[in-house]
């Protein structure tokens, strides 16, 4: 029997996990955030799983509210066998987790119950996580706290950004979630997440962008590729802000005199500072409102 289902998401990494809904089951119907104002000009723009479910015939529903039992209602009416949800953006409440029969399904960027919440990707990055993966859970009221049906893990590159793991894990999620769908409702009980290892991954602020150099060089490496591409890691110089991209170990070693943040040389390679520790190498900066450059081409003809 085809399953009947719902799928609920907003940004591009929710996309795959739709399509996997789509070959799956019979999808019915797509949740996603109403289209927002983006941009210079602040024109109205679709969420991306907007778009896609529109590519594929999906009716769209975009209430600004999920907790006003409009949604619940509009839901109940196609007598689902399971909602989907990826990377939706709101917190669902109990009436609408209890409408499936089988339940309401998540797709997790994370190792849960490590880096439960919004920002589990970047939170992976910024700890200099070595791994890091997707997971299918069953959904409860708290915040990514059901039991969990299944994980697949995946090493982080050590100079891999957020932007880059995103674009990985997207598929690998979807891979899984069709996996799963196909075999349900055949599948093992999920299994209780251990609550000794949780850890939260809060959305990220753009103040977390600051760099502090006083860290340890892999502290700043981390950084740097963590909050790629948003907020960007940034510093000050002068009156400039930076944003820092790019950013490794660099092969110079530190004078005992070098102070956190003194550029000690500036070749190929890029902007070779001093940290807390050590050396980082920085290869790309973009003064705000600029654009993105090799760091050797923005310091030609400065005094760094």
């Amino acid at each position: 029997m085809t399953l009947r289902a719902a799928f609920m998401g907003s940004p591009d990494f929710a996309v795959a996990s739709l399509q996997a809904v789509a070959r799956a089951c019979d999808l019915r119907v797509v949740v996603s955030q109403p289209d927002r104002p983006a941009g210079r000009g602040r024109k109205l723009v679709a969420p991306a799983v907007k778009e896609a479910a529109t590519a594929l015939g999906v009716p769209v529903l975009q209430p600004l509210k999920v907790r006003d039992g409009v949604l619940a209602a509009q839901l109940r009416e196609h007598d689902l066998d399971v909602i989907v949800v990826t990377a939706y953006g709101r917190i669902l409440p109990l009436e609408i987790l209890e409408i499936p029969r089988l339940g309401c399904i998540n797709v997790h960027a994370s190792l849960l119950p490590r880096w439960r919440g919004a920002a589990p990707i970047q939170r992976a990055v910024l700890a200099g996580d070595s791994e890091t993966g997707v997971a299918i859970m069953r959904m409860e009221e708290g915040l990514d706290t059901g039991p969990v049906y299944r994980v697949l893990a995946t090493p982080i590159g050590p100079l891999e950004t957020s932007g880059e793991l995103f674009e990985r894990l997207a598929p690998l999620g979807g891979e899984l979630l069709e996996e799963f769908l196909r075999a349900l409702p055949d599948v093992p009980a999920p299994t209780p997440q251990d609550e000794a290892h949780m850890t939260l991954a809060p959305m990220l602020r753009k103040a977390e962008g600051l760099t502090r150099w006083t860290c340890s060089m892999s502290q700043v490496v981390d950084h740097v590729r963590g909050m790629d591409p948003w907020p960007g890691a940034f510093t000050g110089r002068g009156e400039l802000t930076l944003k820092l991209f790019r950013a490794a170990p660099s092969g110079r070693t530190r004078p005992e005199d070098a102070r956190p943040g003194q550029v000690l040389a500036v070749d190929r390679e890029g902007l070779h500072v001093a940290c807390g520790d050590g050396v980082v190498c920085v290869a790309e900066l973009q003064v705000v409102g600029g654009k993105r450059m090799p760091a050797q081409a923005y310091a030609a003809g400065k005094p760094f």
